[in-house]
């Protein structure tokens, strides 16, 4: 038996050997591998560049040191937020209804290329709610369909096929960590604040504009990805990867003790559940429903009780939390870190009373136009985004600067935080960071998926970048709406 990830070349069919743009994207991935350190190190690194700067900038080491204790924690917040998007995605899409819904999508597409593309539309769905079912949910449907023999989907494919939705739409989505964080007053940073006011989602992700941006990428994405798929003589199957596809939820196992009783019954999930409802009901009446789900506590809260009320039992909830938990490690290690940045770039007045925030925002201001600042904006986000691969986090170190740029341009300022969303997803599509969760699904490596992913990094740059700037002349700026 083959290691996961490994070709197994079946008798009648070998493996293919891939195209160009796949060879060349499995040598970066490769390269990447071997010589990228954690995403923690970047943020480390950020955060010395950042000082270094900040002291350039004519403030003393002391006002330095007082700027990075007080953002340290300044996010804490949010940080916890965060985290909880991705427990509570992977425990909505890891419980026993959600497989059973898996099998049953499983059994739709008729063929190969048909099922990577349905792959990569339920991907793409899922994300709008919340980036980690995405990956969970969409992993999971990929191995299932790698268990019907019939199909030949190629199994590498089918896993690029669920990762686009964090490299095409998730931060387009209901769970994008900037338009949230924008939304919330509580959970910004006061520096920012005063920079952007408060952004709902009617502001953001609401805008009939990026509605229709979302909507083009799905489109484009899924042909890529069903024009892109190997045909069925040529496919590498999941068992030619010494994959096995089985999705099977363990049972319980059972109870061994009397004071295990209330961990196996469902009594308390139902009151705790009625509590949750009646709290909503009161929420979604009492203001604008728009207004009720753009408070991400509230999101937070649906989704968590949506995944204890589909585990049933707390003993299966709890395990599903258990499992979930070490994919929150980059958050809640790395956030601090953005945090303190953060605060620096704004706090740390220098020479003239300037910030390092201000000299960028001047920067930004002398480079553009308020036509070219969305090419240049989405350009710079997404380069950025490769090596600080964090939604939110990199919003924190990226917005003091942009946002002030567009201010002084007379830019929308939720149009500018459509700009980093958009842009901001693209460097997921080839880097490894994002991908782990669903590699630990899948049991595959980076190198095994990469090679579709960049086709689609080459299709979707250009058009988010003219989409960006497109929709851009269609919205008209307004002054911040302080809370």
């Amino acid at each position: 038996m083959s290691e996961p990830g490994q070709f197994v070349a079946a008798p009648e069919v070998a493996a293919p050997r891939d195209g160009v743009l796949a060879r060349l994207a499995l040598r970066f991935t490769q390269w990447a591998e071997t010589w990228f350190p954690d995403a923690y190190v970047f943020a480390a690194i950020a955060l010395i560049v950042v000082a270094a700067a900040a002291m350039a900038n004519g403030a003393s080491p002391a006002v330095v040191s007082k700027a990075f204790g007080d953002g340290f924690w300044s996010l804490i917040t949010f940080t916890m937020q965060m985290a909880f998007v991705a427990i509570t995605g992977y425990v909505v899409a890891s419980s026993p209804p959600a497989a059973r819904l898996i099998r049953r999508l499983a059994a739709m597409p008729g063929n190969g290329r048909g099922a990577v593309a349905f792959v990569a539309a339920i991907s793409i769905a899922t994300s709008l709610l919340n980036w980690g079912l995405s990956l969970v949910f969409s992993g999971l449907l990929a191995r299932a369909l790698a268990g019907r023999p019939e199909l030949r989907m190629d199994y590498r494919a089918g896993g690029a096929a669920a990762y686009l939705g964090l490299g095409a739409t998730w931060a387009l989505g209901l769970s994008s960590s900037a338009a949230q964080l924008q939304a919330n007053a509580a959970s910004l940073p006061k520096p920012l604040l005063q920079i952007t006011g408060v952004l709902p989602f009617t502001e953001t992700i609401f805008l009939w504009q990026s509605i229709v941006m979302a909507l083009v990428l799905l489109v484009v994405s899924v042909s890529v990805s069903w024009l892109s798929a190997p045909a069925p003589a040529h496919a590498v199957t999941a068992e030619m990867m010494g994959v096995d596809p089985d999705t099977r939820i363990e049972a319980l196992p059972a109870r061994e003790r009397p004071g295990e009783w209330l961990e196996y019954s469902p009594l308390l999930t139902l009151l705790i559940v009625a509590l949750t409802v009646g709290w909503v009901v009161q929420e979604f009446t009492r203001q604008n429903p728009i207004v009720a789900i753009s408070n991400l506590n509230s999101y937070n809260l649906v989704f968590l009780m949506l995944g204890l009320l589909l585990h049933w039992r707390p003993r299966s909830f709890l395990n599903a939390v258990a499992r979930a938990v070490p994919v929150t490690t980059g958050v809640l290690i790395q956030f601090p870190l953005y945090g303190a940045i953060a605060v620096i770039m704004t706090a740390a007045k220098g020479t003239g009373g300037f910030s390092v925030a201000d000299r960028v925002a001047n920067v930004f201001v002398s480079l553009t136009t308020t036509e070219s600042f969305p090419l240049v904006m989405g350009a710079y986000s997404a380069v950025l985004g490769f090596f600080i691969p964090s939604g939110g986090g990199k919003w924190i170190i990226e917005a003091p600067y942009v946002m002030q740029s567009a201010n002084a341009l007379h830019v929308h300022l939720g149009w500018a935080v459509q700009v980093y969303n958009a842009a901001e997803a693209l460097p997921n599509l080839i880097n490894p960071f994002w991908m782990l969760p669903l590699l630990g699904v899948l049991a595959l490596k980076a190198r095994d998926i990469v090679g579709f992913t960049f086709l689609q990094l080459l299709v979707n740059a250009p058009l988010v970048l003219f989409m960006l700037w497109f929709f851009a002349s269609t919205l008209t700026y307004a002054p911040p709406v302080m809370p």
